[in-house]
């Protein structure tokens, strides 16, 4: 005989976790005495919304599901956005949520909320177990739903008594839902009409997303590109699927994508699109998107077909095995003209910034980062523009190097989810690049990485703004900045009040120190190089805080309801 608790723990271990991101409470102590116990390591984090983070970073660094455990009421609403931050993005996670006493349930309990009813939108499926005797096999398919078909996360939600009371039940597998049956192989005649179409086409590109990440298929994917030697866009979440040093990367496409991958898009005669879902930051306006292009989708998720680019040629199916039967159907053809076209694009509008500044610029300091990593380091980004600027000016290589919210674009994922994908990756280095806005809302995290020595070198872009916000201010907004100022000096009129206080607040040196890291403080360019070494070096975490110019914009720039060619140039 069992408890719930510890069928619970034994269903973890079952599943292969290997660790675990949580904070506990009430409703889940039975949960926590037996965690005591537990053949997996266990990594208490400081609020609930940084466990969920660390849950993904871990996944998305691994391929393995991230897994946290919370408790009830504030416990599992803290959760909710780092559910939702996985959901829009596909990411693998297990949330195992504490619940008051079943016969409490809809009494307003202390601590009592409606979390399956919460998080039903955010999340790919969840449960709450009304019966001890199917902890085993909830817990077991809760694992197989999170990471078959389009990965996403899974809430369990365990009421203190169903986690305190005793059961026989086990449980073997296989772990399966009825009616829910992910489809891994395409259709053979939709490959071949694929590849009829690859053969036929002079100006084809291809669009990579994250399902070529999640479907280990970027060695399909090369050698594809290889073959056919069409050029390749990868989206943000798809960066390090297909190596932005080959010369047919055309590197991100969209709103602060290349001009060789915005006009290669919009004249291409065939698109292919490899596990992307047509983000609206990636089309423009949807009626001018390859507007000349047979557009043909794969994606293992039917729903995300014809979503919102319809698709000529559909194939549904997992990605990698979609592209091994397609490799010997496609044929090498005569592409030169235009591929000397986008090559054209590509020398003549790289991405680039203002090289002769003498100010610190943070695209500068994100371009030393990648030089000085060599490209192998996994890097992970808050959101806004230090985002942008990393996913234009950092080279990714390899798969699972790049970890940033994507779909929700959420501030205050980038600290905790590159502590998560150090402890998946205790052999990489891990560098968090943040903004001044961002890393304040989970900054307390820092103290996790320092007490389990996660050597993670965390950069601070230090602009004194809520830096995107402001750029979309100053061109959409006639320049009336509004609550985006951060530093203390030259306050917006809307914040003359506020008391006169030293320039740097809050002192993120300090902060660092407080915390038990290592704290820098860089202005100079010659300053970067050097300290990034030295962090990397370390065996501690380091935060450099980069004092950068405080107006910079992220360009090319293609305004909201315009089409990718309708690009907006520094120069402009």
């Amino acid at each position: 005989m069992r408890t719930g608790a510890q069928c619970t723990i034994d269903a973890l271990a079952d599943a292969g976790v290997k660790t675990v991101f949580g904070l506990p409470g009430g409703t889940v102590l039975d949960l926590f005495a037996r965690l005591y116990h537990a053949p997996f390591e266990f990594i208490l984090v400081r609020h609930e919304q940084g466990a969920a983070h660390m849950a993904d970073g871990y996944a998305r660094a691994t391929g393995r599901p991230g897994c946290c455990i919370v408790t009830s009421g504030p416990g599992a609403t803290n959760a909710v956005t780092g559910l939702a931050t996985a959901n829009m993005d596909g990411i693998p996670m297990v949330c195992i949520s504490g619940q008051v006493a079943s016969h409490m349930i809809g009494n307003d309990a202390f601590q009592e909320a409606d979390t399956v009813g919460i998080t039903r939108a955010v999340t790919k499926h969840n449960y709450l177990v009304k019966n001890v005797d199917d902890i085993p096999r909830i817990i077991a398919e809760a694992f197989e739903i999170c990471q078959s078909g389009r990965p996403g996360p899974v809430l369990v939600d365990i009421p203190k008594d169903i986690q305190q009371k005793k059961t026989e039940a086990t449980f073997s597998g296989p772990a399966e839902r009825r009616g829910y049956k992910p489809r891994y192989e395409g259709a053979p005649e939709q490959i071949a009409a694929l590849a009829k179409a690859i053969n036929a086409a002079r100006k084809p590109v291809i669009l990579a997303g994250a399902g070529v990440i999640h479907a280990n298929a970027a060695p399909e994917l090369l050698a594809l590109v290889e073959k056919t030697q069409i050029p390749v866009t990868t989206t943000l979440l798809g960066l390090g699927g297909f190596p932005d040093t080959h010369p047919l990367a055309l590197r991100m496409p969209g709103m602060h994508g290349s001009v060789a991958a915005n006009n290669a898009i919009s004249e291409c005669d065939l698109l292919v699109s490899i596990g992307a879902r047509f983000d609206d930051r990636v089309t423009g306006k949807v009626s001018h998107f390859a507007p000349h292009a047979i557009k043909a989708h794969i994606d293992i998720d039917p729903s995300a077909i014809s979503k919102s680019i319809r698709a000529d040629i559909p194939v549904v199916g997992h990605a990698k095995p979609i592209l091994q039967a397609l490799l010997p159907l496609v044929e090498p053809v005569d592409r030169k003209a235009w591929l000397a076209h986008v090559a054209e694009w590509q020398t003549k509008q790289p991405f680039d910034y203002d090289r002769n500044t003498p100010e610190l610029l943070a695209q500068y300091v994100i371009e030393q980062v990648s030089e000085v990593t060599r490209g192998e380091a996994i890097i992970a980004t808050d959101v806004g523009q230090h985002q942008m600027w990393t996913a234009q000016f950092c080279k990714f290589v390899r798969p699972r190097s790049f970890v940033s919210s994507g779909g929700l674009g959420t501030m205050g994922f980038g600290l905790p989810a590159a502590i998560g994908a150090q402890l998946g990756c205790r052999d990489r280095k891990v560098v968090a690049i943040v903004g001044d806005g961002s890393i304040q809302m989970n900054f307390q995290e820092l103290v996790v990485a320092v007490e389990h020595d996660l050597p993670i070198v965390v950069v601070i872009l230090n602009n004194g703004y809520l830096g995107m916000v402001r750029q979309w201010q100053e061109m959409f907004y006639k320049s009336e900045y509004s609550a985006v100022r951060l530093a203390q000096d030259g306050r917006a009129a809307n914040e003359r009040m506020a008391p006169k206080r030293p320039e740097y607040r809050p002192d993120f040196v300090k902060l660092a120190e407080a915390h038990g890291a290592i704290g820098m403080r860089l202005t100079q360019k010659q300053e970067v190089a050097t300290a990034l070494r030295t962090a990397l070096s370390s065996k501690k975490p380091v935060v450099i805080e980069c004092i950068v110019k405080p107006d910079e914009n992220v360009y090319p720039m293609v305004p909201p309801g315009a089409s990718l060619t309708e690009m907006i140039h520094k120069l402009v």
